[in-house]
């Protein structure tokens, strides 16, 4: 595999990973603060929406700009990707504006289809303030994905992944020292204090945003000098450029859309399939169960994330110089080592479900139950992102729309049956049941178009089954075992139960893969000297 993909793979994880876990931990005394799962609900009803807007307005920019910039790049003409830059800001700068006033416009309209059927104290009203207050961050967002993508072209993940976990950083900092002062300090109401912690979202864009710049002034000189080096044989005119980018960027606004699209489904007619159900008193903590586990369910689909963003422009250099022996070798090993992290991870939060959830919101029968369900979805997370990814690298995006569409028309069909028989389980059934489709349809389109052979992927795929298989049944006696004699509803006990069962499991895990010279064909030389250590070469 490219240093490249492992180097810049590495930078992405690690940022998004810290991102995500930030992300995680928040909630913590967020929740503590605000009160229980309906007024997380509240919260997420506002942030749903949110996430659909910016992944229309900034219209796939950090991928499709990374795969326009790396296109042109592996081709000398760097003097390209540098005009679409300058125009660029100035259109997203357009489109975020454009973007804020629509929802800040739409808020009480989306506010009355979500609460349709519930059962609660909240009001369309209180809905909509939510929604107008995390609508802010819409006019700062777009111009920074550019800037990002911009960088990620240039195979620079530095400034993407630090400026991930700053915006992160300043997000939770202002999120929960305003909802904080207004509840115990201003005595003011909890929708007031959920306003303000949306409204984060905007002040986390402005950190963010001066990151960047700040990498931009102190790289200027070295990307000055790479300008000098174009070639100068293309005029591409901007006309041109923004019809390529069109092209380049649709298929990533509706992958980027794709998890927002699938929560906005559950959000306007999980109230209603509740009621339907005669649940409509617990449909708003159902809901909030439901997203509280999805945070957790999120965390090891970040690898996934990271490889997608890294994939991109290194796949689309492979293709556009016709190498497929190098596009192929990148293609197994990304694969693998996806499924060789994602898997145990996900397997092992549906065994630790129980201690999972309360060491995270406190103890709820309901919320270990989802969690049960739920964590195994985030395989098909994490190969839907690389697909897709994958599909975008050799210039077959058109299919990742008709991947998309089917899996959501499958999850639209779904979900409302689905929730009146199963409660809030059937939510997650139907989110499967559609990203199963789409990767099924993302596969074959990658083996008809690449001609990408998947038998070697197979065998190491089944070797990565059978290791978990034999990791996760010392794991599960473990942790039966000790639940009996130890309290699921404390979280010090919940704790020490994760460390123990998760401790065995990498332990076995890594020995297995490293006896068997697995982890060595995944990750190369890179192992050696820590197995030399280990005593095991």
């Amino acid at each position: 595999m490219s240093s490249k993909l492992i180097r810049g793979t590495f930078i992405l994880t690690l940022g998004t990973i810290l991102s995500k876990i930030l992300g995680l931990f928040y909630v913590i005394p967020f929740k503590a603060i605000i009160g229980g799962e309906s007024a997380y609900a509240i919260y997420n009803y506002g942030y749903t929406p949110y996430m659909i807007f910016i992944s229309i307005a900034t219209a796939g920019v950090p991928m499709a700009v990374s795969k326009y910039i790396a296109k042109y790049n592996a081709l000398g003409e760097y003097e390209v990707g540098h005009r679409l830059f300058r125009s660029g800001l100035i259109v997203m700068t357009l489109t975020g504006v454009v973007s804020f006033f629509v929802m800040y416009g739409l808020a009480t309209p989306i506010a009355e289809i979500i609460l349709t059927g519930a059962d609660t104290k909240y009001t369309t009203a209180d809905v909509a303030s939510v929604i107008k207050a995390v609508s802010f961050a819409l006019i700062i967002i777009p111009a920074m994905s550019l800037i990002r993508g911009f960088f990620q072209g240039n195979q620079s993940m530095g400034p993407s992944a630090v400026s991930t976990v700053i915006e992160q950083l300043a997000r939770i900092i202002f999120l929960l020292a305003g909802s904080y002062t207004v509840i115990y300090i201003l005595k003011g109401s909890v929708v007031t204090a959920i306003g303000v912690a949306t409204f984060a979202a905007f002040i986390g864009g402005i950190a963010s945003l001066i990151v960047l710049l700040w990498y931009w002034k102190k790289r200027k000189p070295k990307l000055d000098e790479q300008r000098l080096q174009s070639k100068g044989k293309l005029d591409v005119s901007l006309t041109n450029m923004y019809k390529e980018i069109i092209v380049y960027a649709f298929p990533f606004v509706m992958v980027g859309i794709a998890n927002p699209l699938y929560s906005a489904i559950d959000q306007f007619t999980f109230n209603r399939a509740m009621a339907a159900g005669s649940q409509a008193a617990e449909a708003l903590d159902a809901y909030g169960t439901l997203m509280l586990n999805h945070k957790l369910v999120i965390i090891p689909v970040s690898l996934a994330t990271a490889f997608a963003m890294t994939l991109v422009p290194l796949i689309t250099e492979s293709f556009v110089n016709g190498n497929r022996k190098i596009l192929f070798r990148q293609l197994d090993q990304t694969l693998q080592v996806l499924l060789f992290i994602t898997l145990p991870a996900a397997l092992g939060l549906t065994i630790l479900a129980e201690p999972f959830y309360t060491v995270f919101y406190g103890y709820s029968e309901l919320g270990t139950d989802v969690l049960k369900t739920y964590a195994p979805v985030a395989i098909l997370f994490a190969l839907y992102s690389v697909t897709a990814a994958i599909l975008q690298g050799i210039d077959e995006q058109r299919f990742t729309v008709l991947s998309l569409l089917t899996g959501i028309l499958v999850k639209l069909s779904l979900n409302i049956p689905l929730i009146k028989a199963f409660g809030t389980d059937g939510a997650v059934y139907a989110t499967a049941l559609g990203y199963l489709v789409s990767i099924i349809i993302n596969a074959i389109v990658i083996k008809i178009f690449s001609g990408y052979p998947l038998r070697l992927v197979y065998r190491r795929v089944l070797l990565i089954v059978i290791f978990n298989v034999i990791m996760l049944i010392p794991v599960y006696f473990v942790y039966y075992g000790l639940h009996s004699i130890m309290n699921p509803e404390s979280r010090a006990q919940g704790l020490l139960l994760i460390l123990i069962c998760a401790t065995i499991g990498a332990v076995i895990y890594g020995f297995l893969s490293l006896k068997s010279g697995l982890a060595d064909r995944l990750f190369g030389d890179r192992l050696t000297r820590f197995k030399r250590k280990l005593g095991m070469n």
